[in-house]
């Protein structure tokens, strides 16, 4: 007789029930963490006796066999598939493995298409191509068998010091929730059997940590929490389906969230209605006690956080492996185990894993960097690429005869990747783990074997493996084929060396036009200036860029400074001295191809700032929906120093044409019915184009201080010249909701205004108040209802 869990046609509660009972206390234990790809290989070797004797009791997961690797997809397809097979046909239960892998920014593979970074992808304000990104990232993972995606980053970024701002969707709830939405329902679909589990990072408030500074504590109160940090996960599990989160390394308000049932429970599970699985970041649960302190040792951190509702231990079992031995001392209930692993194995269920554990490793590499997907690849650069200031220089005039192009990013394909892109990624491994590193992942204690950490070595080493990449000085000679493009680098993206400004000035003087393609290097070794634990203190230029800039502009050639970068620049002299200014954030394979498309006026630029950017770092935090009284200083409004208006506010970003915007209509609601608001907004410039129109609202009174304006909607629209296009919201009451002087969520009638534009503080926004009739109404975060937009 066939054990009901074998059974396809049974209920997925049925089976999980039926295969738990079966189970050792060890091999639930082993479903509740992963295994690094070197536990299983010998010599370089996949040993699959070896392989055998480690997996006796299962697996969970595999741990990033494409994130830590060079093997090209069919390689790393047979790879899985051989793992695989030790489990299914070697293992007393036959329970199939997860292999997880990371996708921020495309699949974080070799040979996978590199789009732009997480950052660049919300500065498109394009769900429907967010949506396309991820169905690739989708089709790629699942071709190796890849079948969970450690991303999105839905942390809400409000802290430009963070070298993790480049990873998230910015500073906006609202935007972080939409792109986050649509990137994991093009991952999971509507079946995961046909999808990737994604994975919602870093639950909670990762990204507003003590000075900017990784990792560090976190002060946010329970409303804040809520209405801000929570939002995005909020949205994506209720309008998705998000299957996994992964928690933060942080602690707030002195309690570390690996171990915080308050929060992984009674917050996500309960206010927000999780169901899937919560993952550890990576050795989260080790630093319980070597970082927190809130733990003795191994085991202690293992009951803390299993018992907080953490079922996942990442990247290997280092902590709860000690968890049978606590559950024979009577230190943890079984049935806390139990509950774990009956999510984790109802979830490889959910995936077909049981019925479909392999996948056609031959045909993996046929789906990777097609010529389609680098199509999709450089309309994403373009639709990204931010004009910040156009002094009439732009686009190129293209009987222009000579043209300098300048700068460390010009010609430098690493530049144009983030932290979290094949190759940048994997210099942790192929270059070599620094002292620091070393210390932070391999010295930290008995508890983890450092030799299972990825290494190079043989044909599993990953190696700078780049995907064909455009660079800025590529993409203009294909877009200026009979025009003499002049490059000099000028100086490096980092250091003290001025040697090479004198030629480049040289070059400049003796140009048409000088393009000035400058940065910060993304990554996660100490070379980098922006990335993960790069944070800083200084948001100008790194090294001598910033004299680069000036020197070619007091050459007095028309100058186009283009920053290629993650991180967010106060471009103090950029600003106010280049004639044309752009923000290229970490474009990816087609960025250089995409930065000639909207130079020479190929494309009509429609990028629009995901984030604020400061005037100077001492304004930090600075964000469009800063609460009452947050955006001035009392009571003459401007520092001693400088003003407290930022340089560029969130939202913020310039076309070739031009844009009008019409009388707004509104249907006012209530407290329980939509507020309906349409805007005609006409192309009256000479080119067809994109305007964002994006929808503020400010709740004139309530019993809280409330933000002075935030995003509630926004949609990208394509409009030819000459034509117009009307854009009606539909606001639902919940979507004004917020956590009153009890912390339920509510809404309140009374005045509100509503802002229409082109960004959070446009000065020719339309704005209508509205009275919301009615009576309080209460809401909870589980059923809030996003706004509504139709383009007619």
């Amino acid at each position: 007789m066939t054990e009901v869990y074998r059974d396809p046609h049974a209920a997925i509660g049925d089976r999980v029930a039926d295969l738990l009972g079966c189970m050792t206390l060890e091999e639930k234990i082993a479903q509740l963490g992963a295994v690094w790809l070197t536990a299983v290989v010998r010599d370089e070797v996949f040993d699959a006796d070896h392989a055998a004797e480690v997996l006796a009791n299962g697996i969970g997961q595999v741990t990033r066999i494409g994130a830590s690797t060079g093997l090209l997809a069919n390689e790393s397809a047979h790879l899985g598939n051989s793992i695989q097979q030790i489990l299914v046909e070697r293992t007393r239960l036959g329970i199939p493995m997860v292999i997880h892998e990371e996708g921020v920014g495309g699949f974080l593979h070799r040979g996978a298409t590199t789009f732009p970074q997480g950052l660049g992808l919300a500065a498109t304000w394009n769900v429907e191509l967010m949506a396309e990104v991820a169905e690739v990232i989708r089709t790629q993972m699942t071709a190796v068998g890849a079948r969970h995606n450690l991303s999105p980053v839905l942390d809400v970024a409000r802290d430009p010091r963070w070298g993790r701002v480049e990873e998230t969707y910015g500073e906006s709830p609202e935007l972080c929730a939409r792109m986050g939405t649509a990137y994991v329902r093009g991952l999971q679909t509507d079946n995961l059997a046909n999808g990737v589990v994604c994975t919602g990072k870093h639950f909670l408030g990762y990204g507003y940590s003590l000075g900017g500074r990784n990792q560090a504590p976190v002060h946010i109160g329970e409303r804040e929490l809520r209405e801000v940090y929570a939002e995005p996960f909020a949205a994506a599990i209720r309008e998705a389906g998000l299957a996994s989160i992964m928690n933060s390394y942080s602690s707030i308000d002195g309690e570390p969230v690996a171990a915080s049932k308050r929060l992984l429970t009674d917050l996500l599970r309960g206010e927000l209605g999780f169901e899937g699985t919560v993952v550890a970041d990576y050795f989260a649960v080790l630093q319980l006690h070597f970082n927190h302190m809130t733990a003795h040792d191994a085991a202690e951190s293992a009951i803390q956080a299993l018992s907080a509702g953490l079922d996942i231990e990442l990247p290997a079992l280092d902590c709860y492996k000690h968890l049978p031995e606590a559950v024979r001392e009577g230190r943890i209930d079984e049935t806390l185990i139990d509950e774990s692993c009956a999510r984790v194995l109802a979830q490889k269920f959910q995936l077909g894993l049981f019925e479909n554990p392999y996948v056609d490793a031959d045909a993996a590499l046929a789906v990777f960097d097609t010529p389609e997907q680098r199509v999709l690849a450089r309309r994403a650069a373009a639709e990204g690429v931010i004009l910040l200031k156009n002094e009439g220089v732009l686009p190129l005039d293209p009987s222009i005869s000579r043209l300098a192009v300048i700068g460390p990013h010009a010609d430098d394909p690493r530049l144009l990747q983030g932290d979290y892109h094949y190759p940048a990624h994997l210099e942790i491994i192929y270059q070599g783990r620094t002292e620091a590193v070393t210390e932070a992942l391999g010295g930290i204690g008995a508890d983890m074997d450092a030799d299972q950490l990825p290494e190079a070595g043989g044909r599993f080493s990953p190696g700078p493996h780049f995907t064909p990449h455009v660079t800025p000085v590529g993409g203009l000679r294909d877009a200026l084929p009979h025009n003499e493009i002049v490059h000099v680098p000028g100086c490096a993206d980092a250091g003290r060396d001025i040697s090479g400004i004198a030629a480049a000035v040289e070059a400049a003087a003796a140009a048409d036009v000088a393009v000035v393609c400058v940065g910060a290097r993304s990554g996660l070794v100490a070379d980098s200036t922006v990335g993960e634990a790069r944070d800083a203190t200084d948001l100008g230029l790194p090294g001598v860029q910033s004299q680069l800039v000036a020197k070619v502009i007091a050459t007095g050639t028309p100058t186009v400074v283009v920053v290629i970068s993650g991180r967010v620049h106060t471009l103090e002299e950029e600003s106010e001295a280049a004639d044309a200014l752009l923000w290229s954030i970490l474009p990816g394979e087609e960025g250089g191809g995409a930065i000639a498309d909207v130079l020479v006026g190929e494309v009509n630029p429609a990028g629009r700032l995901p984030v604020t950017i400061p005037r100077h770092v001492g304004q930090v935090p600075l964000h469009h929906d800063m609460r009452r009284r947050g955006d001035r200083s009392e009571f003459y409004g401007d520092y001693v120093d400088r003003s407290t208006q930022a340089r560029y506010w969130f939202g913020y970003g310039l076309s070739y044409t031009s844009f009008e915007y019409g009388e707004l209509t509104v249907a006012p609601g209530s407290t329980t019915s939509a507020t309906e608001i349409s805007v005609p907004v006409t192309n009256s410039g000479q080119r067809d184009g994109d305007e964002v129109v994006q929808l503020y609202a400010t709740d004139e009174v309530a019993c809280v201080a409330r933000p002075i304006r935030e995003l509630i909607g926004f949609a990208r629209v394509s409009i030819p010249a000459g034509q117009t296009r009307t854009v009606t919201f539909t606001i639902h009451p919940s979507r004004l909701a917020f956590h009153g002087l009890d912390m339920e969520l509510i809404t309140e009638p009374g005045l509100f205004t509503f802002r229409v534009g082109a960004s959070s503080f446009d000065p020719d926004m339309r704005e209508a108040q509205v009275e919301l009739a009615g009576e309080v109404a209460r809401y909870d975060r589980r059923t809030i209802v996003a706004t509504s937009v139709e383009v007619a």
